[in-house]
């Protein structure tokens, strides 16, 4: 793998670790400023909402920007805000340090993709945008358990410690791996951008993959109250569920990476949200026949988590191959999208656990899954030909 791209996904594996890595370590945090823990755990969604609302905007202001210039900016940013978290007096400092590096991280992921498609040979790229997402995944099955470990054994403080000399070891990588002498196309104009982000082809992909996140995550987050009434699954099994889903989603990522660059984007992500769609309807089924026995639910998680992450290289890499020189507003648009499907899955869930149990839960991500499908099929039609090249020339 080249230094380039490992630093990449080394940048992808700290900055998506920053976002949920203090969630283990909340009541210290509370304990220590002052506040309830309820109120501490905002500081999650400060920087979730954050991203999502800054990574468009970012995308667009620093188009004219070198990825090399950016990225490096973007982490000792980073690095700054985590180190000050660090020492941090206040809770209402906490709160800014942590829009700071939101607003770093919403800089950099989707240039991070971005970067990863443009210098990778066309043949690959798929595997390099895969190899990015790793880091994702990576944030998730070891960074986050890691983070709150320091945190649990040292101190909250330590937890923002290493996330700086986290956040420095990936600007020094930026520095010293990423092209210095980069090929920049002139940014188009705002309205030229919105032209080309507006196309079906790309407005439809990024629908899809809010809907297909809504769907999917809205389970997820509600996995232990479904398992428990499906399967009387306990604590260990839910611990078992989320384990072998991790672990399926790192193998789906590496293999949806290899099927993009070898059947095409279009074609992965059909096959990918059908498997996601047979786990749904496999859990609606399985529903009148509870209580059964855990071993079933074991195979379909993992299905499911190795789905979920087949996806993501494909909807990057088609995103870039299809915006061209606005690859890296799309790619922020992708990332918010995700953001947004996750808070929606989450708000509607809960309704429904609320109003009518968890049963209700895998029918309506299977449906989501459905217009997912049909959102990404009808993206997937040919168009006229304006083309994104037509736009440029303009």
């Amino acid at each position: 793998m080249p230094r380039w791209l490992l630093a990449l996904a080394a940048g992808a594996l700290v900055f998506y670790t920053d976002d949920y890595v203090i969630a283990g370590v909340l009541p210290e945090i509370a304990g220590s400023l002052g506040v309830s823990v309820g109120t501490a755990g905002q500081l999650v969604t400060v920087f979730s909402v954050t991203v999502a609302v800054a990574a468009p905007l970012a995308a667009v202001t620093t188009a004219r920007i070198p990825r090399r210039t950016l990225l490096v900016s973007a982490a000792l940013v980073f690095t700054a805000a985590n180190a000050g978290a660090a020492l941090s007096p206040t809770f209402s400092a906490l709160v800014a340090l942590r829009v700071t590096a939101a607003l770093a991280a919403a800089a950099a992921t989707p240039a991070m993709f971005a970067t990863a498609a443009r210098l990778a040979a066309p043949e690959r790229t798929g595997r390099a945008v895969a190899a990015v997402a790793f880091g994702v995944t990576g944030a998730i099955a070891f960074g986050v358990p890691a983070g709150a470990w320091i945190g649990g054994a040292v101190g909250w403080r330590a937890t923002f410690a290493v996330m700086a000399a986290g956040g420095a070891l990936v600007a020094l990588g930026f520095f010293t791996t990423l092209p210095r002498c980069e090929e920049e196309q002139d940014a188009l104009p705002v309205r030229a951008q919105l032209t080309v982000l507006g196309r079906p082809a790309i407005s439809l992909g990024l629908l899809a993959n809010v809907v297909l996140m809504f769907g999917s995550m809205m389970l997820l987050t509600y996995l232990a109250p479904f398992t428990a009434a499906l399967a009387n699954a306990d604590v260990t099994d839910r611990g078992v569920f989320f384990a072998c889903s991790g672990l399926a989603g790192m193998v789906g990522i590496w293999a949806g990476g290899r099927a993009t660059d070898a059947w095409g984007a279009d074609r992965t992500l059909i096959v990918g949200v059908g498997a996601f769609l047979a786990t749904m309807v496999a859990l609606t089924a399985l529903w009148p026949l509870r209580p059964i026995s855990v071993l079933p639910l074991v195979v379909i998680v993992t299905i499911w988590g190795g789905a979920a992450f087949w996806n993501s290289p494909a909807v990057q890499a088609r995103l870039h191959d299809l915006a061209g020189p606005v690859a890296t507003q799309a790619l922020a648009l992708n990332t918010s999208g995700t953001y947004i499907g996750v808070a929606i899955g989450g708000a509607v869930g809960g309704a429904v656990l609320d109003t009518a149990g968890p049963g209700p839960l895998p029918l309506i991500s299977g449906m989501a899954g459905v217009v997912a499908l049909a959102l990404f099929i009808t993206a997937a039609r040919p168009v006229k030909a304006s083309s994104t090249a037509a736009v440029v020339d303009e």
